[in-house]
């Protein structure tokens, strides 16, 4: 079995990643974040929206809101975010709507499978996702967006 992590949780992870990289106090708009991690809008406000149920993003609203990791959120790990996010329950398709293996029943497979992936996890509990992104790793993503090192917006050319 490959391990291999779903769409959402891959979009999660860079978010807060990116959320990381800002300073504390640092608003960054759900745009912004979409436009960092390459992916569409829409994706990106699913995972912010999940993430913030989660308790690891704080949101303010209005003209000058966007989004900062919460104190939890500094804190959390690779692990546990995939803990939280995976809505797989099998490792393996043994149940589906399509109808269940007939081997499922008392299946010594499924039960090293989902084994396999709990050590997965728990490898990964001890990365914590505040301490992933490096400054030059996030400066040339902050400059694509259009933010300056201390993360204001780039002044705007007066003609």
């Amino acid at each position: 079995m490959a391990l291999k992590i779903n769409a959402f949780v891959d979009v999660s992870l860079r978010a807060l990643m990116v959320l990381a990289a800002a300073p504390e106090a640092t608003l960054l708009t759900t745009q912004n974040i979409a436009d960092a991690v390459a992916t569409p809008y829409n994706h990106v406000s699913k995972a912010m929206a999940k993430l913030r149920g989660l308790g690891l993003i704080e949101v303010e609203r209005g003209r000058s809101g966007g989004a900062r990791l919460s104190p939890a959120g500094r804190r959390v790990t690779v692990g546990q975010v995939m803990r939280d996010l995976n809505t797989r329950l099998d490792a393996a398709d043994c149940v589906s709507p399509g109808g269940n293996c007939p081997l499922i029943h008392e299946c010594r497979l499924r039960a090293a499978l989902a084994r396999a992936r709990e050590a997965f996890y728990r490898e990964l509990d001890s990365v914590v996702i505040s301490e992933l992104p490096g400054s030059a790793q996030m400066a040339p993503v902050f400059q694509m967006i259009g933010l300056r090192p201390g993360l204001e917006p780039s002044p705007v050319p007066v003609r």
